[in-house]
């Protein structure tokens, strides 16, 4: 993967390229950002460059041995780390198990969500994770000799779902690496990683995307066919977020379920609230459930919480008649026009903070039951505000 390929962050391009200009590459980084932006292919790339052996100022060569084997993603001295799900009946797994399904993803894709991840690799809505025995894999790997290139590269995406076990591991080869090792840990949310592998890393901050180089990229996209005023509305959407940017075009199933389950959750709340309406108490008691269900996921059920702290926050700089600092769909636009109002300052911050702690204790493995029709009782009162 090259870094012309990548979209936008010539900075930080910049940035690893002369690290190795320099030979001064730190042994432990962490690329932290939103989803989106473009860190694991950066990483990748920058593991090429670091291995390229006709490098020029500003990439790699792309045709050199090593070049044609990262184009691949099938360098003996590269490694990947990744979250995965545990089929059912094994009893251990590692990311092996699945790299030919990452290669792809990776290959085919280049920008894809954690989401999309484990749809590849399983049909159900299961959480991954980066499992305690991935340690021993880790340190097996790093512990042999390079084969090809000077250095051995170690790149773990998602380091947020490693195992505490394996993290914990992990922290005694971050302070004593074997020599020409590199690590290179991609994280959406770093907050979640273990203090001890923050201390230890150093931080490379991925910034969003602006929305030229976001338009530039999609009309450039052959799988799209696309106007540049929809290049440009979904650009501004998207927040910085190239991924955003393609959901807004293509409308995904899950972004239009979020959005219903949202505006179902909030007219049925108000009704309760302000018309003492108790069929729709019993309906959103019949929504908690469903929300709680496990073919609903904690991914998912985390995605919908996310999704209602956008459209709080979105409501709310609406209601301020800030239009120039909304990033709203046409449909979402369409039903803030009405709603936004029930969105102030009285009652704002503790929205976010209910859907933000519903989140948490989602990820926590708390009774989902529990959270949501709890929520949706907070939500009743919280909008007669």
């Amino acid at each position: 993967m090259l870094f012309s390929e990548i979209i936008g962050q010539q900075d930080i391009k910049k940035r690893f390229i002369r690290t190795v200009s320099e030979q001064r590459i730190p042994h432990a980084q962490l690329l932290r950002g939103p989803e989106g932006i473009g860190k694991l292919a950066l990483s990748i790339a920058y593991a090429q460059y670091i291995c390229c052996e006709n490098r020029t100022a500003t990439d790699s060569c792309g045709v050199c041995p090593s070049c044609v084997k990262y184009r691949k993603m099938a360098h003996p001295d590269l490694h990947f780390v990744f979250p995965v799900i545990k089929p059912a009946g094994r009893q251990t797994v590692v990311c092996d198990d699945f790299i030919a399904d990452f290669r792809k993803i990776v290959l085919e894709k280049m920008y894809f969500s954690v989401n999309e991840w484990y749809a590849e690799i399983s049909g159900d809505a299961k959480q991954g994770l980066i499992y305690s025995n991935e340690s021993e894999e880790i340190i097996r790997k790093l512990s042999l000799k390079t084969y090809e290139s000077e250095y051995k590269i170690m790149i773990i995406w998602l380091p947020e779902k490693m195992h505490e076990t394996c993290a914990n591991k992990l922290l005694k080869i971050l302070e004593e690496p074997p020599e020409k090792t590199v690590f290179l840990m991609v994280s959406n949310e770093p907050d979640q990683l273990i203090s001890t592998i923050l201390s230890r890393t150093q931080h490379v901050h991925i910034p969003r995307l602006s929305e030229d180089e976001i338009s530039t990229a999609l009309l450039r996209n052959n799988d799209l066919d696309i106007e540049p005023d929809d290049a440009k509305y979904a650009a501004h959407i998207a927040n910085g977020s190239y991924l955003n940017a393609l959901s807004v075009l293509s409308e995904g199933d899950e972004n239009k379920q979020n959005f219903e389950r949202f505006v179902m959750i909030m007219r049925l709340a108000w009704q309760v609230g302000n018309k003492k309406d108790h069929a729709s108490l019993k309906t959103l008691r019949k929504w908690s459930d469903e929300m709680a269900m496990a073919s609903m996921g904690r991914e998912r059920q985390k995605n919908f919480l996310s999704y209602a702290q956008r459209m709080t926050r979105e409501n709310f700089i609406r209601n301020m008649k800030q239009p120039e600092l909304n990033y709203l769909t046409s449909l979402e636009a369409e039903f803030s026009h009405k709603f936004s109002p029930f969105i102030n300052e009285r009652n704002v911050e503790d929205l976010m903070a209910e859907f933000a702690l519903a989140e948490r204790q989602i990820e926590q493995n708390v009774n989902a039951k529990m959270i949501f029709f709890d929520l949706v009782l907070k939500v009743i009162m919280l909008l007669k505000r």
